[in-house]
């Protein structure tokens, strides 16, 4: 029994974890600083999610023809051939091996459109030369289907209905409603046939207005059931595995759209009460993945960070039927792509929540980091969900800007691999190419020639020692996406007026911003992989390594007292005696110690290296463990008072 019990566990975990599990969030342009509208979205799949972002060019086609729909794998290669024209994913560039690098075959076909437009895509479509932004989060639903190809009647997943979308669509709106309708006609699968991933919802942008789209399929199998909501302009609304729109007003066209017999169909199948309220979460939502809090979690963590004053509390009892947050919420402060960046790197750090960093938490080790591994364990628990999350495969954020022309005002900020260790940088919607060190890269070949691997690498080293080395890592991160928003404003002031007054020198102009901003991402990588080796070096061997003045020194930065009490270090071997000459020994010896090694107290500080003030209660235990261990931290006069503390205790 206990071996079938663990067997149902492990496959349950293993369904979880291959769902997707993305976090979304969106704000309007009246919550931004500049009047930018913004998406922003973490791609938290497995640990073969392909990670690239790819450019797919726009085509003109003749009349009567048809568009081909593929299967949609989420993993690396999601797709290739020739067919849809980028070569990287040409047959002969695949890096799967021959089991896996087969030209992909069409499972259906649509009618096709007179003319699509370009744009960029990760596992989703993410952003078109028309400023068209989407983000994307699977979600649970009370109905799932199969697509055709497995033997269902489905034919359009949300990958499919994403990259469509941006093919066709020249707004948020139209995006939506090209969608909902091909969904309802063709019928819509989700990432997985369980409860998880069977659904989906999007966050669908443009330069004026951001919209939610939540779809499942319909108890037939055949077709689909979707809403759409207007995120208000001084809003931030989220969407975490889990529904989010609540009360739906189909009557109300300019806020809302839907399935227009979607509460008949629900009140037939028992899903609802004509005369309550149409909430589209309760009734279509089968609730949160894997554990409570999974996405309610993640929902506050957004709001705390952005809408604080709405003090929304982190605990609830049931987050579909209780609906403990509202679909958004007024920001307290104008946002910028700088603030969005930090939500998608936040682990609830300085909250009962916290995974890490600063705060003292015996999971995190000693080091405190932040992120805690899928487990496979006979031992029951749970993990805080957080929104920066380890296994996240890419994250970006888009941002439309209505003042600008489309190819330099839509802007996909991405970051290859973890938000909290990666570098942001931008590609503009116009763009004729994809930089290289985006387009390439996935986890089951080394290759630090891409951003997906510097960043990888960086995130890795840093779990040796995080709670230093994070700081490092952010020094570096701030300074090069301020940089990059610097290079965004510059190319918007000198480009802006010419690509509209002479559209003849559209293609000079994006050639020469393609190669400027290709050199730019390619620069984010060097720049991390030189920070790879400086971090291996500073803190190699758990020493603080360094030169000053010529001089080199070595000094262990041992483990904090906190995590030292936690762990019963103080009921190790007992020390021998401590006489006065031994200690007067130990001072001029540590003092030697720190002169010979140049360190210093401020020089240390000036490294952000982790110093703990002298605390006059370290004699609990012999004299000898009050120095040992309770000074054992401190460097110099601090040193020196500790010791004094620990004699004039002894003294009493």
């Amino acid at each position: 029994m206990f071996q079938i019990n663990f067997l149902i566990l492990l496959i349950f975990f293993i369904l979880i974890n291959k769902s997707s599990s993305c976090t979304t969030f969106a704000v309007g342009k009246s919550a931004s600083i500049d009047g930018s509208v913004f998406a922003a979205h973490t791609n938290d799949g497995s640990g073969k999610t392909d990670p690239r972002l790819v450019r797919i060019p726009s085509k003109i086609y003749e009349d009567g023809a048809m568009r081909p729909i593929y299967q949609s794998p989420e993993d690396y290669p999601r797709y290739v051939g020739y067919d849809r024209g980028p070569e990287e994913y040409y047959p002969e560039n695949c890096e799967a091996g021959t089991n896996s690098c087969y030209e992909f075959e069409p499972m259906g076909y649509i009618p096709q459109v007179k003319r699509t437009y370009a744009y960029f895509e990760e596992t989703y479509g993410a952003m078109n030369e028309k400023q068209v932004g989407i983000v994307e989060s699977t979600c649970s639903g009370v109905y799932v289907a199969t697509s055709i190809a497995d033997g269902g009647k489905a034919l359009l997943s949300v990958d499919q209905l994403s990259q469509i979308a941006l093919e066709r669509s020249a707004s948020a709106r139209e995006a939506i409603e090209i969608m909902g309708h091909l969904a309802e006609k063709y019928g819509f699968y989700g990432e997985s046939a369980s409860f998880e991933g069977g659904s989906e919802s999007l966050f669908v942008s443009d330069p004026n207005e951001v919209w939610a789209f939540h779809i499942l399929a319909d108890p037939t199998g055949s077709s689909a059931i979707w809403v759409a909501a207007r995120v208000p302009d001084d809003s931030v609304a989220v969407t975490a595995n889990m529904f989010s729109i609540r009360e739906v007003d189909l009557s109300d066209s300019d806020n809302f759209l839907g399935r227009k017999d979607m509460w008949e169909l629900a009140a037939r199948e028992g899903l609802y009460t004509p005369g309550d309220p149409k909430d589209f979460t309760k009734t279509f939502s089968d609730g949160e993945y894997s554990h409570k809090y999974y996405s309610g979690r993640r929902m506050w963590g957004v709001f705390r960070l952005l809408a604080p004053s709405a003090d929304l509390s982190p605990t609830y009892d049931n987050l579909k039927s209780d609906a403990p947050y509202p679909f958004a919420v007024p920001v307290d402060e104008l946002v910028d792509v700088t603030s969005l960046i930090s939500v998608l790197r936040d682990w609830y750090e300085g909250s009962d929540y916290s995974t890490g960093g600063s705060d003292q938490i015996l999971a995190g080790g000693a080091f405190a980091t932040p992120d805690r591994y899928t487990t496979y364990s006979t031992v029951s628990g749970s993990w805080e969900r957080t929104i920066a999350l380890y296994r996240t495969s890419d994250s970006y954020i888009v941002q439309s800007r209505s003042w600008l022309p489309d190819d330099i005002g839509g802007i996909v900020w991405y970051g290859a691999h973890a938000a909290h260790g990666s570098i942001y940088v931008p590609v503009l919607a116009g763009m004729l190419e994809s930089p290289d060190s985006l387009a390439y890269g996935w986890q089951g070949v080394y290759n630090t020639t891409t951003n997906f691997w510097a960043n990888r690498i960086i995130l890795n080293i840093a779990q040796i020692k995080f709670s230093y080395m994070i700081k490092d890592i952010k020094v570096v991160q701030n300074d090069f996406e301020t940089r990059s928003i610097q290079l965004v404003n510059e190319i918007s002031n000198k480009y802006s007026d010419i690509l509209r007054s002479s559209p003849s020198y559209r293609f000079e102009i994006m050639s020469k911003l393609t190669e400027l901003f290709s050199s730019n991402a390619l620069q984010a990588n060097k720049i991390y992989l030189d920070l790879a080796q400086s971090l291996l070096f500073k803190y190699a061997d758990g020493f603080y390594n360094h030169w000053v003045n010529g001089n080199f020194g070595s000094a262990s930065l041992g483990y904090p007292s906190w995590w030292l009490n936690e762990v019963g270090y103080s009921d190790g071997p007992e020390p021998v005696s401590v006489t006065s000459t031994m200690l007067k020994y130990n001072i001029s010896t540590y003092q030697e110690y720190v002169h010979k090694n140049s360190i210093s107290y401020d020089e240390i500080n000036h490294n952000d290296i982790d110093i703990i003030k002298p605390n006059v209660d370290v004699t609990k235990g012999s004299l000898r463990q009050c120095i040992t261990i309770g000074c054992s931290q401190y460097f110099n006069s601090d040193y020196e008072r500790c010791i004094t503390s620990c004699m004039n205790s002894y003294k009493q």
